[in-house]
């Protein structure tokens, strides 16, 4: 294992969006077995320290790699298209509108009904921002695209996160 290796090395994956779960996790568990500080207490304290390092390095892959927004995210970075969240906010005109109905729709929610419709379409438009980031990724090579689009996921994500405050709110 090399630490300069990128997370698709580490875990012996193509560079593509479209990955295999059960095959991220099934590498996670081998290469936490090779590198479990256990399996170094012979050798002293020195290489369980670089054994707990490269279980640290090993974890922060996973959790990049197991998460399709993050992997989109971590691509885009790969390929020169840094995801910029903090300060590019832009979204086409489109997008927008469908973000003030949703507010809209979450501000007259007074049931469950509402709330389960509300996140149906959100979750297909996490699914359909997710299909187009894989897209642009593994069919055109076109981070920047993606990267707009993992940008518009990070938006949908913290709607989903106020849908569910609002379940919360009408429970109460």
């Amino acid at each position: 294992m090399n630490l300069q290796s990128d997370d698709f090395e580490l875990f012996g994956l193509p560079r593509r969006m479209e990955q295999d779960r059960g095959a991220i996790d099934a590498r996670w568990k081998e290469l936490q077995r090779e590198a479990h500080p256990d399996k170094f207490a012979a050798q002293g304290p020195a290489a369980q320290r670089v054994a707990m390092q490269w279980s640290v390095r090993i974890n922060e892959a996973y959790q990049r790699l197991k998460d399709p927004m993050r992997r989109a995210a971590y691509l885009c970075e790969l390929h020169g298209a840094p995801i910029r969240a903090e300060d590019n906010t832009a979204m086409p005109a489109a997008f927008l509108m469908q973000q003030m109905e949703w507010r809209e729709a979450l501000e007259e929610a007074r049931a469950e009904s509402a709330l389960d419709a509300l996140d149906d379409a959100v979750q297909d438009a996490h699914r359909a921002a997710l299909a187009e980031c894989a897209r642009c990724i593994d069919g055109q090579q076109d981070y920047a695209g993606a990267a707009r689009q993992v940008r518009a996921l990070m938006f949908i994500a913290r709607f989903g996160d106020d849908i569910e405050r609002r379940r919360e709110q009408l429970g109460q």
